[in-house]
Parts: C-alpha cells; sequence; structure tokens
C-alpha cells in the first residue's frame, strides 16, 4: 500500500510540475493612488519600426482590444484617456530573436512613474535589446493628461514554432490573463 501511495505522490507530482512549466508568467504594477475607474478609452502607440510579423502583431493587437473592451474600455483613434504603449517579441533557438522586438513611439514627453505610489513587481523594464528569452508582451498604461504610467502589465509564455495553432492559443490565454488584472482590485487594508 505504502508503495503505490508513494507512486501516486510521485506522479501528481510530476504532472503538476509539467502544466505549471507551460503556465504563463504575468506580472503587473500600478500607481496605487489613482482611480481606475474614471478611464473609458484609450489610444495605441505606433511602433518605432513596423512588425516583421504583422500578422502576429495584428492578432496581439486585436486580442488585448476584445479583452479591454471587456472591461468597458474603448479604442479610439486620438486622444484617448490613456495611451497604449505596447513591447515585446518573440525569440526562438539559442539567442536568436526572430524579427525586430515592436517598441513604442511615443513623442510627447518622457513618461513618468510615480514610484512612492508605485506597487507590484513590474515598472518599466528594458524590452530594448533585441533578445527576449520567450514570446513576450508588455503593456504600459500611461495617463495622457498627466503623462504618468499608472498601469503596467507583461506575459511571457513559451511558444512551440512545430504547433502554431497551440502556440497562438497560448498566446489569447496569456494576454487574458493579463489583462484579467487590469484595472487592479481593490487592495484591502
Amino acid at each position: 500500500m505504502n508503495k503505490i501511495r508513494s507512486k501516486l505522490w510521485f506522479y501528481l507530482f510530476l504532472s503538476a510540475l509539467t502544466t505549471t512549466t507551460f503556465a504563463q508568467k504575468v506580472k503587473v504594477g500600478y500607481d496605487k493612488s489613482v482611480d481606475f475607474s474614471r478611464y473609458k478609452t484609450y489610444t495605441w502607440t505606433e511602433p518605432a519600426m513596423p512588425p516583421t510579423r504583422p500578422m502576429l502583431y495584428a492578432t496581439v493587437v486585436g486580442t488585448v482590444e476584445d479583452e479591454l473592451k471587456k472591461k468597458g474600455l474603448q479604442s479610439v483613434d486620438k486622444n484617448g484617456d490613456l495611451i497604449l504603449m505596447p513591447a515585446g517579441g518573440i525569440e526562438f533557438g539559442i539567442n536568436t530573436a526572430v524579427g525586430t522586438p515592436v517598441l513604442p513611439t511615443y513623442a510627447g514627453a518622457p513618461v513618468s512613474v510615480n514610484t512612492t505610489m508605485w506597487t507590484g513587481a513590474v515598472g518599466t523594464e528594458n524590452l530594448t535589446s533585441p533578445y527576449v528569452p520567450q514570446g513576450t508582451l508588455q503593456l504600459q498604461f500611461v495617463d495622457r493628461s498627466n503623462n504618468k504610467i499608472i498601469w503596467s502589465g507583461r506575459v511571457s509564455e513559451k511558444l512551440d514554432i512545430e504547433r502554431k495553432q497551440e502556440s497562438l492559443d497560448r498566446i489569447y490565454k496569456a494576454i487574458a490573463k493579463l489583462i484579467k488584472r487590469y484595472p487592479p482590485k481593490a487592495s484591502s487594508k
């Protein structure tokens, strides 16, 4: 009986280990002094360089828009309450980036982060390097009126070039998991 029980625990541990290796890694940070309910619209920044995988870029943007629409936010061409700055990239293999990473362009004054009011694991991170360890998407929401980053989230997901549909499904789930954390839940005191 003890052998059966130990084998069962081993297989449960092994199955838990394999499911967590494919889980999305999400990190979010936000300005805890901000009232997120006042934001109703957002405007995308354009990438600094045209994406080398325009269909994938369009899929990511469309998925983000669908998820934000569920949250009650509306995309507008100009002057949204928020400026949405995406960044990210995909890498396959050993330190070989596929295409150019998507980097935001923003013509306004440099955005600021109020570090005394910021909470969470992610502030601005260096995604300007062409090497990203896996599929990574970072979204930063900038309050247009204050020119201040109010929310930043990043999700990373391992993708499989051989299983494109499965990878695409993982991308959808990763984006949904990231956007689920916007707006942040009120912290309990």
